[in-house]
């Protein structure tokens, strides 16, 4: 029987969100969830589980957390792949496959799938991409680890499954301590993490504490290889304390025996607000990794941020509650292009969110960042609608000059079908020689992920991999060279690095300069910080106001303004 445009419509609104996995619902799935705080070894133990199948397949937040995994399989004889939006290392023999979640193929049977960092389903941008996962992923035995704040979310959806659900408790391997003083810059000891929420404090603070302390810093901004490698130099002890953004909060595991907070204000994208009782949790626990300090201690450089680290540390972690976000699909998108009668991805975006349901605990979802690009593509009239949604999806920033230019430079290829090769956008035969050059460089690599990302969905356009390859290699070690300048010091030279990076430090005159600093004038610090801090609720509000105006006039200024 035929149905009216209207049953049609009706049809295509209402979805069963479980049924569009058809392969994971034709097995006998059991769902597990490794829950419990950080260092407590759940994902060891998930990992130990993929070790044992015959195949299976490793689902990260990071590509820094996939290659990481893959190269742990690796040293234990298994053989393995690396799957990410922007590269594939690709073994024939391979039984087990490590990558990015938005990677996972739900046409791949496995014997075990691990879902990492599973309280990331209510991210607003990237969460659909965890509900898929737990609802799709075509395994015997999916392992599911993350923070009891996600336990019942968990629940629910292996409810609306109909799927068993174990749930393995963890717990801390060490204990965690709040300090009861705070530590002052100039009382900061080795292996010393402190914490800041944007990358131009991170970047300030190293400027001023590299006259004491060698310094590794990693911010969000870094590329996976630059992030790492800065890393490995704070674990190896080449480098005594770790200046980071909340960036360390999601897979890294430091020899941190204390972490300071700097603020206890962040920009959440929308207005400065106070730390959460999740994000203080979630951060404190890289402290004191186990088989490196008995115990972590957590605090602060001032008393006014302690007394709230204090308070969010014992409060209880906020429950993650449904609904959950789903994005839209192609089919979906194109099916409302056909009832609607339009080729316009914003409209049929807005149209998604306002009128689809769903049985079970989920709800459509519009990702401000697709919707943002679907403005910029629906003005090329020439674009098919399923290059749009493709486009729509890309891993780029248009706040960034060098990324909007690239942006409309590849949307151009794609439009005139015409094969389009790699090309630097910067300098990098010199070192970076301030924060402007840094970014520049940053965002360099950020093109080179979008070229590889496009070039592993329109291959016969974006064919100059190996050339994407070389530069990223070579701008990660500009970005990794640079860091370990002052850039705050526009005089520094090229040369003068050179010469004193092989500089070796011995621990007394480590400790000289250390003391030297502790005589410093630590008391500016402390008048700094105070007058930084909130006075009533109205001026914080007046504030954060003005910090909104501020940052929105900052996303549209060019590097050169």
């Amino acid at each position: 029987m035929n149905l009216s445009f209207k049953e049609q419509l009706n049809q295509i609104l209402n979805c069963d969100l479980k049924t569009t996995f058809p392969i994971a619902r034709s097995m006998n799935r059991k769902l597990y969830f490794y829950v419990g705080p950080t260092n407590s070894g759940k994902t060891y133990s998930a990992m130990q589980e993929l070790m044992k199948a015959d195949c299976g397949i490793y689902l990260a937040p990071l590509r820094l957390l996939a290659l990481e995994n893959y190269e742990f399989l690796k040293e234990n004889k298994i053989n393995s792949s690396l799957i990410t939006g922007e590269e594939e290392i690709f073994n024939e023999d391979s039984t087990h496959i490590c990558s990015t979640i938005e990677m996972v193929n739900f046409e791949m049977q496995t014997d075990v799938c691990i879902i990492d960092e599973i309280q990331m389903l209510e991210d607003e941008d990237r969460g659909w991409a965890w509900v898929n996962a737990i609802l799709g992923a075509p395994a015997s035995k999916v392992i599911m680890t993350g923070s009891v704040n996600a336990l019942e979310a968990i629940k629910k959806i292996a409810e609306y499954l109909g799927e068993e659900l174990e749930i393995v408790k963890f717990k801390r391997k060490n204990p965690l301590q709040v300090l009861e003083k705070p530590i002052p810059f100039r009382e900061i000891t080795k292996g010393t993490a402190l914490i800041a929420f944007s990358r131009k404090d991170v970047l300030n603070m190293k400027a001023k504490l590299s006259k004491f302390f060698k310094v590794s810093v990693l911010y969000g901004n870094l590329s996976p290889e630059v992030r790492k490698e800065e890393a490995k130099r704070f674990r190896e002890g080449k480098t005594d304390i770790l200046i980071a953004t909340d960036a360390i909060a999601m897979g890294l595991n430091l020899p941190i025996k204390i972490i300071l907070f700097t603020t206890d204000i962040k920009f959440d994208g929308v207005s400065q607000r106070l730390l959460t009782p999740n994000e203080v949790i979630q951060i404190s626990g890289r402290a004191g990794r186990y088989g490196h300090h008995e115990i972590g201690y957590v605090g602060a450089t001032n008393s006014g941020v302690l007394k709230h680290i204090d308070a969010m540390f014992h409060s209880p972690l906020r429950t993650i509650k449904p609904p959950f976000k789903v994005k839209a699909t192609l089919e979906q998108i194109l099916a409302f292009a056909s009832h609607l009668n339009t080729k316009d991805l914003t409209k049929i975006l807005y149209f998604f969110s306002k009128n689809m349901k769903f049985t079970g605990p989920f709800v459509a979802t519009n990702i401000y960042n697709m919707i943002e690009l679907a403005h910029i593509l629906d003005k090329q009239i020439s674009l098919k609608l399923e290059d749009k949604y493709l486009l729509a999806q890309a891993p780029t920033n248009t706040k960034s000059p060098l990324l909007k230019d690239a942006y409309f430079v590849y949307m151009n290829a794609i439009i005139n079908k015409k094969r389009c090769d790699y090309r630097l956008s910067i300098n990098i035969k010199t070192l970076a020689k301030s924060e402007l050059d840094l970014l520049k460089a940053e965002d360099e690599v950020k093109k080179i992920s979008l070229y590889l990302w496009l070039s592993y969905k329109l291959p016969e356009i974006f064919y100059d991999i190996d050339n994407a390859y070389k530069y990223r290699i070579l701008v990660n070690q500009y970005c990794e060279n640079s860091l370990k300048l002052n850039l705050k010091n526009q005089h520094e030279r090229v040369g003068d690095f050179k010469k004193n990076s092989n500089r070796n430090y011995s621990d007394k005159s480590s400790n000289k300069e250390t003391k030297n600093f502790r005589k410093s004038d630590g008391g500016d610090d402390k008048k700094s910080l105070r007058k930084n801090r909130r006075f009533t609720q109205d001026k914080k509000q007046e504030q954060n106001s003005n910090n909104i105006k501020k940052h929105y006039i900052k996303k549209k200024e060019n590097y050169d303004a």
